[in-house]
């Protein structure tokens, strides 16, 4: 089984809808939303969840008013100034480090597991997906993408699939470190500004670090030709395949308003046609 990661440098390169379209091309994939901070792939694809988990992950704290003396000590300690006034623990202020719990001599601070979100297993018109929804100002370590392709490729092997196509996060960061790992191939979407480019020479860097095969395509490329040709000289320099340019095409707004895909709301436009031939492109580098 093959993986192929979708990643950018930044948010809204237009990866998701890519990604989308990808999977309305494929024959034979299941389909991993990996940007659980800002998942939106659903949107698209109006997966139907057949089975829904809840992710568990750190701890948060917890004081028991009924055995709290109101010492203070708890306060001195928390870095985070996370208790207020009336011993009140912040659930968004509380990092879980554990130290009030350990150290208050009342021991009136529980410490359960904290539940940050939930995961899910859906079926969608183009496939198995597995995909996630974080809480309300709940962090991303990383170990929710992992748990996320991990169950997409137990989706692809249960179905018989021969590829999973997972939609990564943006950045450099840890989730997109635990989004690259052990991929078979990533694909960097860079649009053509100088951050655009300076966002991707670092997702290229990051590839090159873990020894990842990368590939890079750019997006609305008509904007500004000259960072497109720069974008495309340096990933030559650095040996990462040019997979194609893709221009700017309202048809992609357009479709995303319609929750469908650019080759579902029209296979003929610019933006379609570019897609389909970076697709062959993807296929014959894949050897799919």
């Amino acid at each position: 089984m093959k993986e192929l990661v979708v990643i950018s440098g930044k948010g809204g390169t237009g990866k998701t809808s890519l990604l989308a379209a990808f999977a309305c091309l494929a024959k034979n994939a299941a389909i991993c939303d990996a940007d659980v901070d800002a998942a939106d792939l659903h949107l698209i694809l109006n997966p139907q969840v057949r089975q829904r988990q809840d992710f568990v992950s750190g701890h948060s704290a917890a004081i028991d008013p009924a055995k709290c003396t109101r010492c203070g000590l708890c306060r001195e300690l928390c870095q985070w100034q996370a208790i207020d006034e009336d011993f009140v623990v912040d659930a968004i202020g509380c990092e879980g480090c554990g130290v009030c719990y350990y150290f208050c001599p009342e021991k009136a601070i529980a410490f359960p597991p904290s539940t940050c979100g939930e995961w899910f297993l859906s079926d969608t018109r183009f496939g198995p997906m597995a995909h996630a929804r974080l809480g309300l100002a709940e962090e991303n370590s990383g170990k929710l993408v992992t748990l996320i392709r991990q169950e997409g490729k137990k989706l692809a092997e249960v179905n018989g699939l021969g590829l999973l196509l997972t939609d990564g996060p943006p950045g450099i960061g840890c989730p997109v470190i635990a989004s690259m790992g052990g991929a078979s191939a990533v694909l960097i979407v860079a649009e053509p500004t100088v951050s655009g480019r300076h966002d991707m020479e670092r997702v290229v860097q990051l590839s090159d670090f873990f020894k990842i095969p990368a590939m890079v395509c750019v997006n609305k490329f008509d904007i500004n030709l000259d960072q497109t040709h720069a974008i495309e000289a340096y990933a030559r320099e650095r040996r990462v395949t040019v997979m194609g340019r893709i221009p700017f095409d309202p048809a992609f707004t357009e479709a995303m308003v319609q929750a469908q895909t650019i080759f579902e709301y029209d296979g003929i436009a610019p933006g379609a046609r570019a897609l389909k031939t970076i697709w062959n492109r993807l296929t014959w580098e894949l050897g799919i």
